[in-house]
């Protein structure tokens, strides 16, 4: 039976949009739409522009009702299909040529009789991405950018987007992603049979069925890096106006904190970025909400997808008042907004909180971790003397993710208890806590781990556990070692109230399936093994061998 594959192919031009065929400096053509405002002689007015590859015309980015919010503050909105996908032309290869592409577009705005010759640009994910291109591009005309749930450092070839952590497990989501989106101009939806030995022979069946090969995809097996930039990192370009809209529980959400943090010291563009982070996921679901009843999820309700559409461009479109428009002043925004989970926002003049402490607690107990939780413990003083934990790694019976797709984290907020019970994962948790504790700011683990295997993942979940024994993820993170000794792990930053009687549980295991690549446990490619080996990973902790949990947590509020 050949593989079911659903192609996707452009929706029709929303009759309130009018599509022009832009060309770039190599005569490719790019499909880009423009919405502004209807009047008898156009106004120059600011643009709001994005570039994507999901195509400008669908529901999924549902920018005919972005357009709709951002008309009626004033602004004129231009949305175009980046090279190569829907209806535009050129090579279908992500990550390339969005310097010198987004520089064209904003070149061919200035030139409209509706634009004033100044230029946002606004979205999530690759087009996030493709600001940060555009940025590199150094056109005088952008004059502020919201890049939304996603990072600078993604690409072609990268094996998983940059953690702090060094060497990274392959992030096999992010690979199914390439397959399906980045072959040519319309997106092949298909189930990958990631049972299949080979892996990569699941890939090649729908490359066969489909009748053509994503470059991308195949970067990213071979283990060939492709630079996303042929101007100037964005970090050493000229700076603009940033703001950062986070996810706590985004799955770029590591990377993206590692740019705000960054770019915040950095001379020039410390002055202008801005910080919203929000209790969401990737899809823009929202903690408060999670697990998501029907009547909110966005991504198949109209009603849901209004109130959400309010609070996605609210943000923004106060940012452009201040920067583009030049309607409000800076200091009307505030510097960092930043929900806490389960309390509400909170505004602050920087991040990390200068209120905020660096805490640890340590991995004690561990010869029961690998019993049911609550199984080991966290504590403040570290164990008197070395213990040690052994645990398995079988590449027959791997570690559940903690969601099946993490770009929907919070969709379904799955308990992962029945994980955390298992036999071939640590537990570690603290006493269930008397008052809230408040985590704010970064979380790191750091493991004193040895395997018996030449190469090993190492994968780390940070979990709420409740007094009626739910589960549900906080932080998570992983590394790749080849060697026994101290493994640190970024597990990103957070703002989320541990309320009381709950209990913070930490998870160590050495799979993630199916978000990441089962290791193949020997030096042999892990997308051509055919007999991976199973492997016994060792974990130390005490005074020569401190195993910790490193947070970040606000003084007691008294809340």
């Amino acid at each position: 039976m050949s593989l079911a594959v659903q192609r996707v192919t452009p929706q029709p031009v929303p009759p309130h949009a009018q599509q022009h065929m832009v060309r770039m400096r190599d005569g490719v053509l790019l499909a880009t739409d423009v919405y502004a405002a209807r009047r008898p002689e156009p106004v120059p007015v600011p643009t709001v522009l994005a570039r994507l590859p999901y195509d400008k015309n669908s529901r999924y980015v549902f920018f005919d009702r972005i357009a709709e919010r951002f008309t009626a503050r004033g602004y004129a909105v231009v949305v175009q299909d980046v090279r190569g996908k829907f209806r535009s032309q050129g090579r279908t290869l992500g990550w390339t040529g969005e310097v010198d592409d987004g520089y064209d577009t904003i070149e061919w705005i200035t030139h409209q009789p509706w634009s004033n010759g100044i230029v946002g640009m606004f979205g999530d994910s690759y087009y996030g991405f493709t600001q940060w291109s555009a940025v590199s591009s150094e056109h005088p005309a952008l004059r502020a950018i919201v890049p939304r749930v996603t990072c600078t450092s993604n690409g072609p070839g990268i094996a998983s987007y940059d953690t702090g952590s060094g060497p990274q497990p392959l992030w096999l989501e992010g690979a199914t992603y390439q397959a399906q989106v980045w072959i040519d101009n319309d997106i092949h939806e298909f189930d990958v049979d990631l049972g299949t030995r080979p892996i990569a022979a699941a890939y090649e069946e729908a490359f066969a069925a489909i009748g053509k090969r994503s470059a991308g995809f195949d970067l990213i097996a071979a283990g060939i890096p492709l630079a996303p930039y042929n101007g100037p990192h964005p970090y050493d370009a000229r700076p603009v106006p940033v703001l950062h809209c986070v996810g706590w529980f985004d799955n770029l959400g590591i990377a993206h904190m590692r740019d705000y943090t960054e770019l915040a010291r950095r001379p020039g563009w410390s002055a202008v970025q801005y910080l919203v982070a929000d209790t969401i996921d990737h899809e823009n679901y929202f903690l408060e909400n999670a697990p998501v009843p029907p009547e909110d999820d966005h991504l198949v309700h109209d009603a849901a997808l209004d109130r959400m559409i309010d609070a996605y461009t609210g943000p923004a479109a106060d940012f452009f008042d201040v920067f583009l428009k030049g309607t409000a002043r800076p200091e009307t925004l505030p510097r960092v907004r930043w929900k806490l989970g389960h309390v509400g926002w909170r505004t602050a003049a920087t991040w990390p909180l200068p209120e905020a402490v660096e805490t640890e607690l340590h991995l004690a107990d561990p010869d029961a971790a690998t019993g049911p939780a609550p199984g080991g413990t966290l504590t403040a003083r570290p164990p008197r003397a070395t213990e040690a934990v052994d645990w398995r790694y079988d590449p027959d019976d791997l570690v559940p993710s903690a969601a099946a797709d993490t770009f929907l984290q919070l969709r379904d907020h799955a308990d992962e208890r029945r994980t955390l019970d298992r036999d071939d994962v640590l537990a570690f948790t603290t006493a269930a806590a008397d008052t809230p504790l408040d985590l704010a700011g970064p979380v790191h683990a750091v493991l004193h781990v040895e395997s018996t295997a030449p190469t090993f993942d190492v994968f780390v979940r940070l979990l709420d556990l409740a007094p009626d024994g739910t589960a549900r993820l906080i932080v998570r993170g992983c590394a790749q070692a080849d060697r026994p000794g101290e493994v640190g792990i970024a597990l990103g930053h957070t703002g989320y109230r541990v309320r009381p009687g709950h209990r913070l549980a930490l998870m160590v295991a050495s799979s993630d399936f199916p978000n990441h690549l089962p290791n193949s446990g020997t030096p042999e490619n892990p997308w051509l093994t055919t007999t991976p080996k199973a492997s016994r990973q060792k974990l130390r902790t005490g005074p020569a061998h401190p195993s910790r949990l490193r947070l970040t947590v606000l003084p007691e509020s008294g809340e």
